[in-house]
């Protein structure tokens, strides 16, 4: 496979610049082929998150359930991440491989387990349940590898856009899901065909894992080509971090806001008079936007590495846009939540890619998927408890009109089965949070850390180094 160079050469670059020779940094081609086998992963492992919850009310006539038991699908898959997460790190430090094809082997189980649940007469809710925890079980492995196969296979010029587009996929799997099962499944009936069309897609986005290269011949950076910190030692440099808890509690509280948000806002809007197909539409505008707008920062944020000003600039955003989304659907008309989703979305998926490497500088030299997974644990953790509080906080049970498409018919500003008294939950954590972020880099709090200490400074003394040498050949 062609390898494209990088300027750059070193041995060992715990040493001084002198010794930067010898070696000559490249990336590869092939560092595609595992990139694009881990964006296809979480997308579709995204996908099977929401298979359901888009379909609340038509999800729970098929089961002859309630909508909390549905509401539970999504729960469960989220608290099955945070039980696996210490075995995600301690397979992600020996490699991203290996927990692709962990991740594979689940969610083809977990997929194919789910649709014989649903192909049951009249579906078997227990079979798809445990088919939905073991596709929860696979998400960690892949959805916590984005920074380290970005630190494995790309330059520090190239990190910030790996990390984000793979990291990314994950959510746009989740706007498929809101946006296509509703289209796919309008009445009970169909419910079984969904999740046959979904296993299918599923297994084909899965089966390339098992032949994605392990690492890179040759390394593509100074810090690249250091062994991995042990994992028992990683995780006592982020104990010591003091930037790494500011930055934990806000992503695991806006990431876990962002689950519950993308869950239960079909319930949030329905009894507005909102139906399935509108709510499903609104999820996939604050996830495609989000995408398209990530698009066009990543790559700045890789030029600039200005990644503590990026936080700084995307936490206030997110916090008012939870704030105000708390009257939107009162409005009953589409502009004010589509809108309003549509910032949140663009907020939200920019922060996360930055968010995730400026811990992986700060934290340096701690390997970069334990910070990475106890981040996304936290958030997922947080998203299952915020699931079950706002369900807990709904008002009422909601009247649907018939043959309305789980359209709710209640009048007022507040019809039953309103979920306004989560929304306000919702807004007031999200802002008594959005302090603790905006303290990073604040040196008279100990959080002054910069956001180009260890790893970037390492690669940069590399190409300083390589680029003297070449000035001496030259002479």
């Amino acid at each position: 496979m062609a390898a494209e160079p990088v300027h750059s050469s070193t041995t060992n670059p715990h040493h001084s610049s002198h010794s930067h020779h010898n070696r000559h940094f490249r990336v590869y081609k092939r560092r595609w082929f595992g990139l694009i086998q881990l964006i296809l992963l979480n997308i579709v492992v995204s996908w099977d998150w929401l298979t359901f919850a888009p379909l609340s009310a038509t999800s729970s006539e098929y089961f002859n359930v309630s909508e909390t038991a549905i509401n539970w699908l999504s729960t469960g898959f989220l608290f099955a991440f945070v039980a696996v997460s210490p075995l995600v790190m301690w397979t992600l430090n020996r490699g991203p491989k290996k927990a692709i094809i962990t991740a594979s082997v689940l969610v083809l189980l977990g997929n194919w387990i789910r649709y014989a649940g649903t192909r049951a007469t009249g579906g078997h809710y227990g079979v798809v349940m445990f088919g939905q925890i073991l596709t929860g079980l696979a998400q960690p492995f892949v959805l916590a590898a984005p920074t380290r196969y970005s630190d494995l296979w790309f330059t520090e010029g190239g990190r910030v856009s790996a990390t984000a587009v793979a990291s990314l996929a994950n959510p746009f799997g989740g706007a498929l899901g809101q946006l296509i099962g509703p289209l796919w499944c309008t009445k009970a009936s169909e419910v079984p065909n969904m999740v046959l069309y979904t296993a299918i897609i599923s297994s084909v986005a899965a089966f390339p894992s098992f032949f994605i290269p392990e690492k890179p011949p040759t390394p593509p950076s100074a810090s690249s080509a250091l062994p991995k910190t042990p994992l028992k030692e990683t995780i006592s440099t982020l104990i010591h971090t003091p930037s790494f808890y500011p930055l934990f509690i806000a992503f695991s509280v806006y990431v876990g806001f962002f689950n519950a948000f993308s869950s239960l806002l079909n319930q949030i809007l329905e009894p507005y008079g909102f139906t399935e197909t509108q709510a499903g539409i609104c999820g996939a505008v604050l996830i495609v936007v989000g995408l398209v707008f990530a698009a066009f920062t990543s790559p700045v944020f890789d030029r600039t590495h200005a990644y503590l000003l990026g936080i700084k600039l995307f936490v206030p955003v997110i916090a008012i846009c939870y704030l105000a989304f708390v009257w939107a659907p009162q409005t009953r008309s589409l502009g004010a939540p589509y809108a309003i989703a549509a910032i949140l979305g663009a907020a939200s998926f920019a922060l996360v890619p930055i968010a995730l490497e400026y811990l992986v500088e700060v934290a340096y030299p701690a390997s970069p998927e334990a910070g990475s997974t106890i981040c996304w644990a936290g958030g997922q953790l947080l998203g299952g408890i915020f699931i079950v509080i706002m369900n807990a906080l709904k008002e009422g049970t909601l009247q649907v009109v018939e043959g309305g498409d789980g359209k709710g018919k209640g009048p007022g500003d507040r019809p039953p089965g309103n979920m306004y008294r989560a929304l306000v939950f919702e807004a007031v954590v999200a802002c008594v949070v959005m302090p603790m972020p905006l303290a990073l880099g604040v040196k008279r709090l100990g959080l002054g850390a910069g956001a180009v200490k260890g790893r970037l400074r390492l690669d940069e003394a590399g190409e300083e180094a390589a680029e003297g040498e070449r000035q001496e050949d030259g002479a």
